[in-house]
């Protein structure tokens, strides 16, 4: 029942040969990375040396570090005083740079300020409401919230670049925003999935229409399968986005609903989790963005959430590559004897030992009594020697014990995990 015609796209761009994107995107990286350098004073510091003009390649763009939103915390709370942003926005309150200053300001969770700029649907996200079947005339009834963060501004910049009205809703006055749908009748929603099954499930028992809805872009939340097909039962044909505060649009669902295509004017990397280092594609990994948003130029931002990419391209034509989704958080720990572990110490081991395969630290049994597994794949079997020195590595890292097991190849899942906590809580 998807509302996008069979060949339509939002842009040239959507189906532009993929190889002319990659070298479009290469002949930007250089440039993003010189105008970071001028005028974000912290990137400017992390690239203190660097030849911008030889970052041109996905090969040098890997052997930079990777920023976390950690980073963006503790300089935002160090430099506050004089730079709200910590130095990684090319934007400020006035004009600097070549920027104009930031036509909003929001906070995300843990205090972290990011700017909005200038240009029309600044975030990107009118190719994700297109993809999802909205078009010019309809009215978008936006459940984001407005305040603080920028969910709700991103979802009504991108309506507006359509030529779609918006309601306002935000979050919460659930019997209101029903209202609204039965008087308003939008054609489209916008927000969280639990918030439009609350919604399509209290108009179900009040008798109130929400009939005139017929498509949902959905994000914040995981979107499995069971609850689309709930959706769309109820009339609703639901589609799914990828979206941070930091970054706008990264990734959004098409009417193939085969994965997510990638956002233009976005490098993406998938890396292995505690680590900076690339991943064949397939393998479940962190995924890291390089944006060319001239306002905010974060290089190499590592987004704590994991995914892989899917070979070959989306059936409905769309040319950029295609992520699985989200599929959990990398930024992976856990907490052994009164000692933390951590993914990038699990990376520090196992760059020792180059020539093995996927690692994982499994933790078992109750608190207090932990036992610690590093599990490893070969290709061969590995004799008691290379068993010793694996363990006496990760006692030096971690300062903790652990049975080292060698396993065949493709013996681990490819999920990402490096940590897994098995251990009893009860």
């Amino acid at each position: 029942m998807s509302r996008l015609p069979a060949g339509v796209f939002y842009d040239a761009l959507e189906c532009l040969d993929p190889d002319e994107r990659e070298r479009a995107l290469m002949a930007a990286l250089p440039q993003q990375v010189a105008h970071a350098q001028a005028h974000a004073p912290a990137f400017a510091e992390l690239f203190a040396g660097l030849d911008a003009r030889s970052i041109n390649s996905r090969a040098a763009l890997a052997q930079l570090p990777v920023t976390r939103k950690s980073d963006l915390l503790a300089r935002q709370q160090r430099l506050r005083a004089s730079d709200v942003f910590g130095g990684y926005a090319a934007i400020g309150w006035g004009v600097r740079g070549v920027s104009a200053g930031a036509r909003r300001v929001f906070q995300s969770p843990g205090g972290i300020y990011e700017p909005e700029g200038q240009a029309g649907d600044y975030w990107r996200v009118a190719r994700a409401l297109f993809a999802a079947g909205l078009r010019q005339g309809d009215l978008l009834h936006n459940s984001f919230s407005y305040h603080l963060t920028p969910a709700g501004s991103m979802m009504e910049g991108g309506a507006h670049a359509l030529g779609c009205s918006v309601f306002p809703g935000g979050v919460g006055n659930t019997e209101l925003q029903l209202q609204a749908i039965a008087d308003l009748r939008p054609q489209a929603f916008a927000g969280t999935p639990s918030f439009l099954r609350i919604l399509l499930e209290k108009a179900a028992s009040t008798g109130l229409d929400t009939v005139s809805l017929k498509t949902a872009l959905l994000s914040g939340e995981a979107l499995p399968p069971s609850l689309r097909d709930w959706f769309i039962a109820r009339g609703v044909d639901a589609y799914q986005c990828y979206a941070s505060a930091d970054l706008g649009l990264m990734a959004y669902e098409t009417a193939a609903r085969e994965g997510l295509v990638l956002a233009e004017a976005l490098i993406v990397e998938i890396v292995r989790p505690g680590t900076g280092e690339p991943l064949p594609d397939g393998e479940v990994g962190e995924v890291v963005v390089s944006s060319l948003n001239p306002d905010y130029p974060l290089i190499r931002f590592g987004t704590g959430d994991l995914s892989a990419v899917l070979p070959g391209l989306c059936p409905t034509g769309r040319s950029n590559t295609r992520i699985r989704g989200w599929l959990g958080r990398a930024d992976q720990s856990a907490k052994v004897r009164g000692m933390f572990v951590h993914a990038a110490q699990v990376a520090e081991i196992m760059r020792c030992f180059p020539a093995l395969g996927r690692a994982r630290l499994v933790i078992e049994g109750e608190m207090a009594q932990d036992r610690m597994s590093l599990k490893i794949e070969s290709a061969t079997p590995a004799d008691a020697g290379l068993l010793e020195r694996i363990a006496a590595v990760v006692r030096e890292v971690t300062k903790l014990r652990a049975e080292v097991q060698i396993l065949a190849l493709g013996s681990l899942p490819n999920d990402g995990r490096v940590i897994e906590d098995a251990r009893s809580y009860q």
